[in-house]
């Protein structure tokens, strides 16, 4: 019996292998043109979980021809890195790039990230860093300025129903699973291939003749929710979310921010839209609801799930309980209306810059005093909209 993880045993070994992030992988794209050249540079690998980061490093020293050396930012220190340090010393002098992949350098703090500064610098180092943090956050300015940073993005329902099929055909059981509980497999899996190998090869190793949902459901400890993230049930568990808070009901907006976490909704998501919100729905009726709105995003981002969810639903009650003003909307809408119908009417000689005499001449600025609340007798706008 193979004891290697399913999920391991597919770790693909060359870029073609790779399912998903074509926007990095493509014909012309950075990652391509990397191992195209031979010349790999630091890079920052930022996305969620079983995206492919630490797959994608190692493919990158094996195509470049580098020594792969990777360090956890969980359990390595300042010592760590020196000794890696010595090591990238001894393979420049025999000619042989050095690469650092460093697995959650957002653990990292700023007197190590420090350490690694000099030598990416020298180019003793290729520096590829993993995270799931925002690295504008978490990674120092220069080592930032020295690397380039790529997203990686969940993979989609579909790449991971491939990424699963192929498995099965790795290990010979392509009859194994039902397409409903391939089609389960990958809705569970957020995003992540990981996951879904590993619920997978458990599913597998239960007793059963087929792995329909209902294994599935008993390997992963998932109830099957009736939310697909592509599907109606998405945009109307959604749109009851946003109508629920609109209507300042807490009870029934918590109860859909609750049905859209356990079925596996990206709390990005969420949080976006209580951004929104609080500028649409709220607006100066409570201008403090922006301020929480984006904290709650930024908590989304730098703390992660499930922690999050506390400041999810903080803000959503907040939300739901705020007076709403649809003013600020109207106005919007009202105003590019105008832009709309007059886009180049032209802006009124007294309230233009005037830098030069000639144009102070021309009338430009003339009768605008530099006061607060000096409303000028013209008005602000062009002529032809008063």
């Amino acid at each position: 019996m193979n004891r290697v993880p399913l999920a391991e045993q597919m770790r693909p070994t060359s870029l073609d292998e790779v399912i998903g992030q074509s926007h990095l992988l493509a014909d012309g794209e950075i990652l391509k043109q990397i191992v195209a050249k031979q010349e790999p540079v630091s890079l920052i690998l930022w996305g969620p979980p079983g995206t492919g980061k630490t797959t994608l490093a190692r493919i990158i020293a094996n195509e470049v021809n580098a020594e792969f050396i990777e360090l956890s930012a969980v359990t390595a220190g300042k010592k760590d890195v020196m000794v890696v340090v010595e090591h990238a010393k001894q393979n420049w002098n025999l000619k042989m790039r050095t690469i650092l992949f460093v697995d959650e350098i957002h653990r990292f703090n700023k007197a190590q990230q420090d350490a690694f500064l000099p030598h990416v610098e020298s180019g003793l180092i290729t520096l590829i860093g993993a995270t799931t943090e925002n690295p504008s956050f978490e990674i120092i300015t220069p080592l930032l300025s020295r690397s380039r940073v790529l997203v990686l993005q969940p993979l989609t329902k579909d790449e991971i129903i491939i990424v699963l099929k192929r498995a099965l055909k790795h290990i010979k059981k392509t009859k194994s699973v039902t397409p409903k509980a391939l089609d389960y497999l990958a809705e569970l899996s957020g995003g992540d291939a990981r996951v879904a190998l590993g619920n997978l090869e458990l599913a597998l190793s239960l007793e059963a003749d087929k792995v329909t949902p209902e294994i599935v459901k008993v390997a992963a400890q998932k109830r099957i929710p009736g939310y697909d993230k592509k599907g109606d049930m998405h945009y109307d568990v959604v749109s009851a979310f946003i109508k629920s808070m609109r209507g300042s009901d807490v009870k029934a907006s918590l109860y859909y921010l609750a049905r859209m976490l356990e079925a596996g909704e990206d709390p990005k998501f969420i949080a976006r839209r209580m951004v929104i919100f609080a500028s649409e729905d709220i607006g100066l009726a409570g201008n403090g609801a922006l301020a929480l709105a984006v904290a709650t995003f930024q908590a989304v981002e730098r703390i992660g799930m499930p922690e999050a969810q506390y400041n999810l639903f903080h803000c959503a009650t907040a939300l739901a309980r705020s007076e709403k003003s649809r003013e600020t909307t109207d106005l919007m809408y009202e105003a590019k209306d105008l832009a709309k119908k007059y886009p180049d009417s032209p802006v009124p000689l007294h309230i233009r810059n005037a830098p030069t005499k000639l144009m102070k001449d021309l009338g430009y600025s003339k009768g605008y005093e530099w006061k607060a609340a000096f409303k000028p007798k013209k008005g602000f706008l062009p002529d032809d909209i008063n």
